[in-house]
């Protein structure tokens, strides 16, 4: 496909489909690392009382309920 397709409903022009770009799935080591270096911190103990916070308490299995 090369440019915008036009679509139709009922003989009026509802849009335009425009294919998307291939999103890049793989991000070299030195692209990490460089973006890393430039990452905010985290508070370790701060993440796991979120973690303990919204983590599953249920003691039993999930499939028996």
């Amino acid at each position: 496909m090369s440019g915008p397709q036009p679509r139709c409903r009922v003989g009026i022009h509802a849009a335009g489909l425009v294919p998307l770009r291939r999103s890049r799935r793989f991000v070299s080591r030195q692209e990490f690392a460089a973006m890393s270096r430039t990452a905010p911190g985290v508070d370790l103990d701060g993440f796991r009382v979120d973690q303990e916070a919204t983590a599953d308490t249920y003691v039993d299995d999930p499939f028996d309920r």
